[in-house]
């Protein structure tokens, strides 16, 4: 979770409602993150409006873009050697 030092001041009030098992649950969590319950459900809140939108998959390009673009992906596969070697080699996290 984000400390108080390092985030701006919050000066906007968002409302919410929500069932009392619901937020049972988000004190429960809340206070084994040691985070109070707003600090909780913003942060959560935040993480997946900040993953919803990196998974957007949607963009625009001028049709001559459009046309390379899809031309690139089209392309035979070429082999990448170099790639193929690292690929074939235990990672950092394997060895």
């Amino acid at each position: 979770m984000t400390t108080k030092t390092t985030r701006p001041k919050r000066t906007k009030r968002l409302n919410l409602r929500t069932t009392q098992k619901e937020k049972r649950l988000f004190e429960t969590v809340a206070s084994r993150q040691g985070v109070t319950v707003s600090e909780f459900v913003l942060e959560s809140a935040c993480t997946r409006a900040e993953d919803l939108l990196a998974e957007e998959r949607h963009f625009a390009l001028p049709p001559d873009r459009w046309k390379a673009f899809v031309s690139a992906l089209d392309r035979p596969i070429q082999p990448k050697p170099r790639l193929r070697k690292l690929l074939s080699e235990p990672s950092v996290l394997e060895r």
